[in-house]
C-alpha cells in the first residue's frame, strides 16, 4: 500500500524541492490506483494546517484520509485501525518531512512488522542535509529505499501487464 504524509500545502511551502515531492507522489498514487494497491494518507492537524494538497486530495478517496496530531502515522490510532484493516503488509511511504513524520513512520511500522519501502524522490525536508539524514537514518534501521518508478515497475511486473501502457503514459508524462 502507499502511505502519503502530510502533503499539505502549509507545510510544503517551505520544503526542498516541494513540486518534485508532490509530482512523484501523484505519480505513485495514480499509478497505485492503477495496479489496485491501496492509498492511505495522513493530515498533521487539518483543522489548522489544512488538508492535503489539491493535486493529490482528489486521488485519494477521504475514507482514507485520517488527520493526526502525533508525527508518527503509526502512533495515530485510527490510522493504524485503518491500516491493519487493508490486511496489507508492505507499506510505501511518501511526504513529509524525511527526517521527522516520514522517518518516525518508518521505524514505528518497522516495529510492529511490515516491510517498508520509502521513495527517496517522493519525500523531502526543508534542507537537503535533513532529506539526506533523514534517508540514511531510515535505511539503516532496515527500510528499503526506492525510486517510485521502481516500485511502479514491480506492481507491474511485465510489460504485458494489461495497466502498463496506461502507467508508461504516467511514466512520460512525469515532470521529474
Amino acid at each position: 500500500m502507499v502511505v502519503v504524509i502530510d502533503l499539505q500545502p502549509t507545510f510544503l511551502n517551505g520544503i526542498f524541492e516541494a513540486e518534485r515531492v508532490l509530482d512523484r507522489s501523484e505519480f505513485l498514487i495514480r499509478t497505485a490506483r492503477l495496479a489496485g494497491v491501496p492509498v492511505l494518507a495522513t493530515e498533521q492537524y487539518p483543522s489548522r494546517m489544512g488538508g492535503t494538497h489539491e493535486s493529490l486530495s482528489g486521488l485519494i478517496e477521504r475514507t482514507g484520509v485520517v488527520g493526526k496530531m502525533s508525527f508518527s502515522c503509526a502512533a495515530c490510532g485510527p490510522f493504524v485501525s485503518l491500516l491493519e484493516s487493508t490486511g496489507r503488509r508492505q507499506v510505501v511511504l511518501v511526504g513529509i518531512e524525511t527526517h521527522i513524520c516520514v522517518s518516525q513512520t518508518a521505524h514505528d511500522l518497522l516495529a510492529r512488522g511490515y516491510e517498508v519501502v520509502v521513495c527517496p524522490d517522493a519525500v523531502s525536508a526543508r534542507t537537503i542535509d535533513r532529506h539526506k539524514l533523514g534517508m540514511e537514518r531510515i535505511r539503516d534501521a532496515g527500510a528499503i529505499p526506492a525510486h517510485s518508478e521502481s516500485v511502479a515497475y514491480e506492481w507491474m511486473g511485465s510489460a504485458d501487464n494489461e495497466k502498463f501502457r496506461e502507467m508508461l503514459k504516467l511514466v512520460k508524462g512525469a515532470q521529474y
